[in-house]
């Protein structure tokens, strides 16, 4: 009985998701449409995207979920904690890392991801400047990622599936508030991706509060609970690394 809750917890809140991304999308195509805006913003968008799946949802929940369950049933909630802020450290310094560097290639990043812009100077500027404002959403979700992960091993699975809804959320409220307030429209969608990303990790940051798991920034170490969560993550990043590599190619394309 519980897996059948548990399962229409997820299934629920992962359909209202996918509902309100439907009117997300609808609403972009009427206010952007087609053309040069819409063009840079969607590559702009899928910057953070990529990485995220690359490092983030897949990989590391696939080698973190285990570890951390074996901590929390082993020593208790407290060293699953420790674990859990060690890997939050970690996770939190390189991909702050990989977000400066990317900040400051974004033209040449914009150019491997899609090198047709180059002979749209103004279509090219756009992608580089609204993807220097979404891209920091990577570190963002790749941390609200970890809170889910920490969540789905304690039982509580809602939060974590509901927080795709802030994204569709932020991103509405950005058609309809500051679209009109500003003069780029891809510009004022970057912003609301940019705030899905600080909504969501603040959302699941509560939501651990309120599980008993209160997670502190600590200076990032590498502690034996990080190198054994690297070498189990490293097989997750190169799979997904090729998948994500088939869909570079067809952005490029």
């Amino acid at each position: 009985m519980s897996l059948i809750k548990s399962a229409s917890t997820v299934g629920g809140a992962t359909l209202g998701s996918r509902l309100l991304g439907f009117v997300r999308d609808v609403m972009v195509a009427a206010v952007i449409g087609t053309g040069p805006v819409a063009d840079a913003f969607f590559v702009a968008f899928r910057l953070p995207n990529m990485f995220r799946s690359i490092f983030a949802e897949g990989a590391f929940n696939a080698a973190f979920v285990p570890l951390f369950a074996k901590r929390y049933e082993g020593d208790g909630i407290e060293a699953a904690q420790r674990f859990a802020e060690e890997a939050l450290a970690a996770l939190a310094a390189t991909l702050l890392g990989l977000t400066i560097l990317a900040m400051i290639a974004m033209p040449l990043v914009v150019g491997v991801l899609a090198p047709g812009f180059a002979d749209h100077p103004d279509k090219f500027a756009k992608a580089v400047e609204y993807g220097r404002v979404t891209f920091p959403y990577l570190i963002l979700i790749s941390l609200a990622a970890l809170q889910a992960a920490i969540l789905n091993s304690l039982g509580r699975f809602l939060p974590g599936a509901a927080a795709p809804i802030l994204l569709n959320i932020c991103m509405i409220a950005a058609l309809l508030i500051l679209v009109p307030a500003m003069d780029d429209p891809g510009l004022a969608l970057s912003w609301g991706v940019a705030a899905a990303g600080v909504t969501q990790f603040f959302y699941l940051l509560i939501s651990c509060s309120r599980a008993g798991v209160c997670l502190r920034f600590r200076l990032p170490k590498i502690t034996p609970g990080v190198r054994r969560l690297v070498t189990l993550g490293i097989p997750g990043v190169i799979s997904g690394g090729i998948m994500q590599v088939n869909l570079t190619i067809g952005t490029v394309i």
